[in-house]
């Protein structure tokens, strides 16, 4: 048998005090993949804290689903995290297992990593993946042995901040808890865990470049009966197949070095952006692939304008595709070229309708949220004044004015529903045909929205009829005269349009009409 991983654990039988951890002796697997990276079967490499005997494949562990997002949606919850005065908000203390308000000094690098992550919009910190985990637990005492195997970073790591992530909330009773390590500042720091406690920051000490680093950090609670708890948070069950912690090394390199924001940060914040403004439905998935569909058209550089324009002028709903999995988040480039008369209609247009739909977010539940998220995508797609519009910027401009133009339907739906139930002065319509509103789930990797407001019709059809056709009064007549037997006019859809699908892939992007897809008028037929 080939091994490119060996995992030995030798227990100390005699003694029985101490459980050792596994160890890794060759190619280390990362916890979450780099960005870029689309190797297979990259997961946690650990070691079930009261596992008697070895095992040569370790427990499997999956990559969180919105894997492609998770560093970035970190970034998104550090923004959150902070204040207009700069201090971590009260509802965010228990999301990041901080005690209270005076535990996070004013000078805490934790606290400073979050405010440069706040400031500059299109910058995050840089992150760096470990390589290799181990963990390992001492029965007797309880205290738990993190070490986490860093790659070597060519600069020095200023503001490092060590993150234990988890994919969801804890759920789990409160707990304190103490981590201990020479490479903490300072060596010893408590937090609080809680049911909401989603990531647990540790302040580190800067170290020069090039220094391939492994941390090592002991953590223990002072009760007896939350040690197993702890164990199975951190290492997991005796199975050792339910870990659900990314640990991530957060630095700053200081503004001279500061990595740009990648493409995949745009459409991660894209789809956080439309998850928050969009309505949610509460029915099973529907695949795209199940639709009929228009041949696929190209959207890039050799567009041509008369297409791009169309789109632009569009007012279907779009959904943004990956039909080639997470992976594709990170390696999709997409560019365009616009003659300069459509890059000015396309820069207008993308104001006025951001401009729109901030207007529009102020009525709706979360608005604060959803407008700092619309001025981050909008920093990312703005045209600089000095120098023509990169491709990159042309191109999630258009993407951002795709989706604020499905926003902004939905946002007019919404109040028109809201109109009508608050209008008591008109007559009561609830049994008569009409278009009424409808949201379906979409599966497959999409951006956003990963729903379509189809709509779908409501009503009976009774004389007098709305919109019916000769064939339908004829019918009802019919019927009325004491015909029963007969299938009576129903309200359906008569009128349609259809639903862009933008689909990123390896190829490309590519432009999918899916026809008759959305309800746009009733009748009795």
């Amino acid at each position: 048998m080939e091994a490119v991983t060996v995992l030995y654990c030798w227990a100390l039988m005699l003694s029985w005090t101490r459980i050792c951890g596994a160890l890794q002796v060759s190619h280390g697997r990362q916890l979450i993949p780099a960005p870029g990276s689309t190797a297979a079967g990259q997961g946690l490499c650990h070691n079930s804290a009261y596992s008697k005997t070895s095992s040569a494949n370790p427990p499997s562990h999956h990559v969180p689903q919105n894997a492609p997002c998770f560093v970035s949606d970190i970034f998104a919850m550090l923004r959150e995290a902070l204040g207009t005065d700069g201090d971590l908000r009260n509802n965010s203390l228990a999301q990041f297992a901080v005690c209270g308000v005076s535990d996070i000094p004013s000078d805490s690098l934790f606290l400073e990593l979050a405010k440069e992550t706040s400031r500059d919009q299109t910058h995050g910190p840089d992150v760096l993946h470990p390589t290799g985990v181990l963990m390992s637990a001492e029965e007797e005492t309880g205290v738990l042995t993190l070490t986490f195997d860093l790659p070597q970073s060519p600069l020095p790591l200023l503001n490092p901040v060590l993150l234990l992530a988890f994919e969801h909330p804890l759920r789990g009773p409160n707990m304190d808890v103490t981590f201990t390590s020479q490479l903490l500042d300072p060596n010893t720091q408590t937090v609080c865990i809680s049911a909401e406690t989603q990531y647990i920051p540790l302040t580190g000490k800067a170290s020069e470049g090039n220094v391939h680093q492994k941390w090592k950090i002991s953590a223990e609670t002072k009760s007896p009966d939350m040690k197993q708890t702890l164990k199975e948070i951190l290492i997991g069950e005796e199975s050792g197949s339910n870990i659900s912690m990314y640990p991530l090394l957060l630095f700053s390199r200081g503004t001279e070095t500061r990595s740009p924001a990648s493409h995949g940060s745009f459409l991660c914040e894209l789809r956080r952006f439309l998850a928050d403004v969009l309505p949610r439905p509460d029915s099973p998935p529907i695949s795209l692939d199940s639709l009929h569909s228009l041949p696929p058209l190209t959207i890039g550089p050799s567009s041509s304008e008369s297409l791009l324009a169309g789109l632009m002028n569009s007012s279907a709903p779009t959904v943004f595709s990956f039909s080639g999995g997470p992976s594709m988040f990170q390696v999709h480039r997409g560019e365009l070229a616009l003659p300069p008369a459509l890059l000015e209609e396309l820069s207008q247009r993308l104001e006025q309708m951001a401009t729109h739909t901030m207007e529009a977010m102020k009525e709706e539940e979360g608005a604060d949220r959803a407008t700092r998220s619309l001025d981050r995508l909008h920093s990312l797609c703005v045209f600089p004044k000095a120098e023509p519009a990169a491709g990159e910027r042309q191109y999630r401009a258009f993407l951002l004015l795709k989706a604020l133009q499905t926003v902004a339907r939905s946002y007019e739906v919404q109040r028109a529903l809201r109109a009508t139930r608050a209008d008591h002065d008109r007559p009561p319509r609830s049994n008569v045909c009409s278009l009424r509103s409808l949201t379906v789930s979409l599966e497959r990797y999409l951006v956003g929205p990963n729903t379509a407001a189809i709509n779908n019709c409501h009503g009976a059809c009774a004389f007098p009829m709305l919109n019916g056709n000769n064939h339908a009064v004829l019918l009802n007549s019919h019927i009325e005269g004491g015909n029963v037997g007969e299938r009576a006019p129903c309200c359906v859809p008569v009128a349609y349009e259809g639903l862009e699908v933008v689909d990123l892939n390896e190829h490309g992007t590519y432009l999918t009409i899916k026809p008759d897809m959305v309800a746009k008028e009733c009748g009795c037929r």
